[in-house]
């Protein structure tokens, strides 16, 4: 396969590579040249995918979950710790992925800087995360439909939308960047509402002109609901509500310059995601009690948005948030279908799966990889068997550990990385740099350890629970038997720092051409909510 140079994006390398096994024809023996997807996604579609990637069921419908088994003070806590352990997550990945933009990301990076079955363990279960985010997603559109009506099939729903990813997923990257960055700019918007209402529903503009303040903190069992075990459990549920946020920079594979993007989003987009988080959860534990039903009821869910926008006076109101909240959950699964599909096209580009999942259209989209991950997200279809909101836990306990291993990597590989730069002595090329190393990769190594061996209190308190269990651990075997497996028959070795590869993909702002600047209402648009957000 060849293009050529007008096909290509300013500023976009020229893949030069054999197309049946992906290995770049002026690099060494070994080195697996990653970068050759199209570079056809904006620093304004970059930035708003951050935030949809990140913001979906988990805000949307898991705090009601956490507010009712562990109270408002509970929720606020966690929401800020795993908050803080994702900033310094976000910095290390960060420095790596400007460095080296590939779509395979920190999972790529984890077998070039650590070991080849670390890689191939991280991997396979982000992948398996992908699409079992996906189907969580799909599951939850179910769960949002009973608002309105029980009398229309969950599961055609989820087959309607399931065709719909697909598709956008399927054509062309700039499909999706641009119906992402829509439906994002929706969800933003939607939650700035939300905000601004939930103050002044808190002050005294609900249906019974009350001034709520803090009550729902003092209510009996309130702040702190269920003791350490539900304390605990709202960890997974954070971790789930926060997924997605390192995924962006799976998108630095088919960013246009990279290495001055990536730096931007990185610093820039956290803190909008926890301005949003901390102070949608302050907002929804002062308004709702954790007594409130269908929080976490085992058919149904009622998110909190739209209770607080009922509070308003209006039904209107409720299915209006509704329905934003459905489009919103529609966002997340577009982007962990897109991650899911890049991570699969990796694996096979580094022989970690069959060549096939490497297929790119003339589009040099890897449609083969989005077809097989979509299958995953058939999972959806079983809540006709168990139902949706059972099902929706389990999915949701399986995606938030699959994502806390996923930081845990993150720590170790940056740590890897870091010491082979020093070592090469090539630590000046990066084009970004992580403030907070050595520290900040430990802290997220060692809590998110703790984290993941301690949130699954609740399946042992106060009854044992199987079902439980194996959601919030399951993942650990797993990933354990992928790593030993894959060592055994590959007999792998721990990567020395001297021989590590900082060449192959490496890309430096010099070696880049600044684009122009995206100019018309769109780019002001999106330049005013940069200055805002």
């Amino acid at each position: 396969m060849s293009y050529n140079d007008h096909n290509l994006e300013a500023g976009e390398k020229v893949p030069t590579y054999d197309d049946v096994n992906g290995r770049a024809s002026d690099e060494r023996p070994g080195a697996v040249n990653s970068d050759l997807l199209s570079r056809k996604l904006s620093a304004r579609q970059v930035q708003m995918i951050a935030i949809g990637g990140t913001i979906g069921t988990g805000l949307f419908l898991g705090t009601g979950k956490s507010l009712a088994v562990a109270g408002p003070a509970s929720m606020l806590i966690a929401y800020l710790i795993v908050g803080a352990i994702v900033f310094v997550t976000m910095l290390s990945l960060g420095e790596m992925s400007s460095f080296i933009p590939v779509a395979g990301s920190f999972c790529t990076f984890a077998g070039r800087f650590v070991d080849d079955a670390f890689g191939f363990a991280i991997t396979w279960q982000y992948f398996i995360n992908d699409g079992v985010s996906t189907a969580s997603d799909l599951v939850a559109l179910q769960l949002l439909l009973k608002y309105w009506t029980d009398n229309f099939p969950g599961w055609a729903l989820s087959l309607i939308f399931w065709f719909v990813l697909i598709a956008a997923n399927i054509v062309t990257v700039a499909v999706y960047g641009e119906l992402e960055y829509w439906l994002s700019l929706l969800k933003v918007i939607t939650i700035v509402i939300f905000i601004l209402l939930g103050i002044a529903v808190n002050a005294g503009g609900n249906i019974a002109h009350h001034y709520i303040g803090g009550e729902n903190w003092r209510l009996p069992g309130a702040p702190f609901v269920g003791g350490f075990g539900g304390f605990a459990t709202v960890f997974v549920t954070a971790a789930f509500a926060y997924g997605g946020t390192e995924s962006i920079a799976i998108t630095a594979g088919e960013t246009k310059n990279p290495t001055r993007n990536m730096p931007r989003v990185v610093k820039n987009v956290f803190w909008r995601i926890l301005l949003f988080y901390i102070l949608s959860v302050l907002l929804i534990g002062l308004n709702i009690p954790y007594t409130y039903p269908d929080l976490n009821s085992r058919s149904t869910r009622t998110s909190p948005f739209t209770i607080i926008f009922e509070q308003v006076g209006s039904q209107v109101a409720g299915s209006f948030i509704n329905a934003v909240i459905l489009t919103s959950v529609l966002s997340a699964g577009n982007h962990a279908l897109f991650a899911g599909t890049r991570l699969l096209y990796t694996l096979a580009q580094e022989g970690h799966a069959p060549k096939v999942f490497g297929s790119l259209n003339r589009n040099r989209v890897p449609w083969v990889a989005v077809l097989a991950t979509s299958v995953i997200s058939g999972l959806c279809f079983g809540s006709s068997f168990v139902g949706a909101g059972d099902l929706w836990n389990w999915l949701q306990n399986i995606v938030g550990v699959s994502n806390q291993l996923s930081w845990i990597s993150i720590g170790i590989t940056s740590l890897r990385f870091r010491a082979a730069l020093e070592r090469q002595g090539k630590t000046h090329l990066l084009p970004f740099k992580n403030w907070t190393y050595p520290w900040g990769p430990w802290i997220c190594v060692v809590l998110n350890i703790v984290i993941v061996l301690v949130q699954g209190w609740s399946s042992f308190s106060p009854e044992f629970s199987p079902v439980d269990f194996v959601g919030l651990y399951i993942c650990l075997p797993f990933v354990l038997i992928l790593y030993v497996g894959w060592k055994l028959v590959k007999r792998t070795k721990l990567v020395s720092l001297d021989e590590m590869d900082l060449e192959t993909d490496v890309h430096t702002v010099e070696e880049e051409k600044e684009l122009p600047e995206e100019t018309g209402w769109l780019a002001k648009g999106n330049r005013a909510l940069g200055w805002l957000f």
